[in-house]
C-alpha cells in the first residue's frame, strides 16, 4: 500500500493524516472545491506543528487505502468525493461512530475491501483549524472474524498503519468491538454533550453524570444482547479502564459539536438505541430521555 486518501480533517482525521503525513505516505485529504479553498486559506496545526495537506477532488488516481472520518450526516458527501479513487484494489476503512457506516460504504462501493473499525482512546480536540490530544489511542480493524493469519488486506493496511506510527489491533471479534465502542459513544459521548463537560467529570466516580453514563450504557448492552451479540459489565469495566487514561480537560467529540452550537451525533447514538429496542422488545428509558433532551437542544439553536 503506497496512497491514502481520507475525507474529513476534524479532529480525528487531522490527528491521522498528521501521522501519515510524518511517516512519508503518500496522503490526500479529500474535499469539495469550497472546502480546499478555505483548507488552504487556513492551514491545519495539529499539536502546534503546520501541516499543508495535499487536496484533492479524487480524481488523481486511485487509493490504496481510503480513511473515512467524517460525522455520519456527511458519509453521503463522502462516498461521492471518494467514487473516482476506490477501485477493486482499495481497501475502506470508515473511523464513523454509530453500527452501520460500513454497511452503506459497502454498498456504495461493492468492488473494494470495506473492513469494520473504530477509534478507541483518542482524546484529539479541534478548535477552528487548530487540533490538540494527548492520546491517538488505537484503530480496532478486520474482517467480522479474524481467527486465524489475517486476510491480505487487513494484513497490508496492518503494515501500512504501523509504518505511519499509527497503534493498531486486529481482534479475533471485531463485530463485538464496533458494538463495544457504540457503548462507550452512547453513554459518554450522549452525556458530555448534554453537560458541556470535559472527561473529568466523568471520571470522577462520585459524579451523578457518570452514573447516567453507566446506565446509558447498559441498555446498549441489553439491545446488543437481544440483537445476538455478546456484551456484558466486563466490557462496561474495559471502557471505564479507558476512560481513566483520557486527558481530564479534554472533550469528547460531540460535547464540542455541542459547545460550538453544531448539531450531534444523537441519531447514530440515542436515536438507534430508541429504534432497536423498540423492534426487539427492550426498554431503554435512558436514552428514550437522551434522545428528547439533546433533540431538543438543537430544536433550540436552530
Amino acid at each position: 500500500m503506497e496512497r491514502v486518501a481520507l475525507v474529513g480533517l476534524g479532529a480525528i482525521g487531522a490527528g491521522y493524516a498528521s501521522r501519515f503525513v510524518e511517516a512519508g505516505i503518500d496522503l490526500r485529504v479529500l474535499a469539495d472545491a469550497g472546502r480546499r479553498a478555505r483548507y488552504a486559506g487556513q492551514p491545519t496545526i495539529v499539536n502546534g506543528r503546520r501541516y499543508d495537506f495535499d487536496f484533492s477532488d479524487g480524481s488523481d488516481g486511485p487509493a490504496d487505502l481510503a480513511v473515512v472520518a467524517v460525522k455520519r450526516a456527511a458519509l453521503d458527501e463522502a462516498i461521492e468525493l471518494l467514487r473516482p479513487c476506490v477501485t477493486g484494489r482499495t481497501v475502506v476503512l470508515s473511523l464513523l461512530n454509530g453500527i452501520d457506516s460500513e454497511e452503506v460504504l459497502a454498498a456504495a462501493f461493492p468492488q473494494a475491501t470495506v473492513l469494520l473499525a473504530v477509534s478507541v482512546g483518542i482524546d484529539a480536540v479541534r478548535e477552528n483549524r487548530e487540533v490538540r490530544f494527548s492520546s491517538l489511542g488505537r484503530i480496532v480493524f478486520g474482517e467480522p472474524a479474524n481467527p486465524g493469519p489475517h486476510a491480505e488486506a487487513v494484513a497490508e493496511t496492518s503494515d501500512l498503519l504501523a509504518r505511519a506510527g499509527i497503534e493498531a489491533v486486529v481482534p479475533q471479534d471485531m463485530v463485538h468491538e464496533l458494538w463495544w465502542k457504540w457503548l462507550i459513544n452512547v453513554g459518554v459521548n450522549q452525556v458530555s454533550a448534554l453537560i458541556r463537560a470535559p472527561y473529568r467529570v466523568l471520571q470522577d466516580r462520585a459524579n451523578p453524570a457518570r452514573a447516567v453514563m453507566i446506565a446509558a450504557q447498559r441498555e446498549v448492552m441489553a439491545v446488543a444482547n437481544a440483537r445476538g451479540v455478546s456484551l456484558d459489565e466486563s466490557d462496561l469495566n474495559r471502557w471505564l479502564g479507558v476512560l481513566d487514561g483520557l486527558g481530564p480537560d479534554n472533550y469528547t467529540s460531540m460535547a464540542q459539536d455541542a459547545l460550538a452550537g453544531r448539531s450531534t451525533e444523537v441519531d447514530s447514538f440515542a436515536g438507534t438505541v430508541v429504534r432497536l429496542g423498540a423492534e426487539l422488545g427492550v426498554d431503554v428509558p435512558v436514552n428514550t430521555v437522551l434522545y428528547g433532551l439533546l433533540k431538543g437542544a438543537e430544536a433550540v439553536l436552530s
